[in-house]
């Protein structure tokens, strides 16, 4: 059985939520503002997390800061902020999906089988020996520093291994060619676009045709994913 977490100040969402995902067989933890969020998750085994942004103590993408720094548990947000700039926040922070109330019940049931489909799947895509991360058939060897192309080393810079590294780690969700650069390079993203350069080198190495990539996807107006 799945435990999701289901933040938000409003007991009656809450409560809601609860029922929805209790007749879909999930147990539900809740919580009703940030710092109780943290104190869960800390203490549950913790699958999946709808949160909301506007809270006491904690806002939802201080809590989803923090939760990124050290688990790839889905987060989907619920905010009524439907501005384009306020999704695009939420998914540069680390959150998986963003559902903007009032929502469908059918709606949000669909995208929590959703996250949940592709967190189990990341679970398994560590495979055969330590270190190793194969996605189709991408696999990034960590201890060597090594990548393979259905099965044939390919020759990659320290820079591009530490692009892919990144992506490969976290497939599916959205990174901010801002964002790419500061963890890549470790500092403020003075030069962005020399990453939209070792992205392109990167395909050209990984992908069949790299004017249509399988892998390596471009999320227009927000950044790039590596597709699972």
């Amino acid at each position: 059985m799945y435990n999701i977490l289901v933040v938000d100040d409003e007991k009656e969402i809450t409560d809601a939520i609860e029922v929805y995902l209790k007749n879909q067989n999930y147990n539900v933890l809740k919580a009703y503002d940030g710092q109780e969020a943290l104190e869960i998750f800390e203490k549950e085994d913790i699958h999946l997390i709808l949160i909301d942004i506007m809270m006491p103590k904690l806002d939802g993408n201080s809590v989803t800061i923090k939760i990124r720094e050290k688990s790839p548990v889905p987060i989907i947000i619920l905010s009524a902020k439907s501005e384009d700039m306020d999704k695009i926040w939420g998914l540069n922070i680390g959150a998986d999906d963003y559902i903007t109330k009032p929502f469908n019940p059918m709606e949000l049931l669909a995208r929590v089988n959703s996250s949940l489909r592709r967190y189990t799947n990341y679970s398994s895509i560590m495979v055969s020996k330590e270190n190793t991360i194969k996605i189709g058939g991408i696999e990034l060897n960590h201890d060597s520093r090594s990548l393979l192309v259905d099965g044939e080393e390919v020759k990659i810079t320290p820079l591009e291994y530490k692009i892919l590294h990144l992506l490969m780690s976290n497939p599916n969700r959205v990174f901010s060619i801002e964002e790419i650069y500061e963890k890549v390079w470790r500092e403020p993203a003075y030069n962005p676009d020399t990453v939209t350069v070792h992205i392109r080198r990167i395909r050209e190495k990984i992908e069949i045709n790299p004017k249509e990539p399988k892998y390596l996807k471009v999320v227009w107006g927000i950044g790039y994913k590596f597709q699972q």
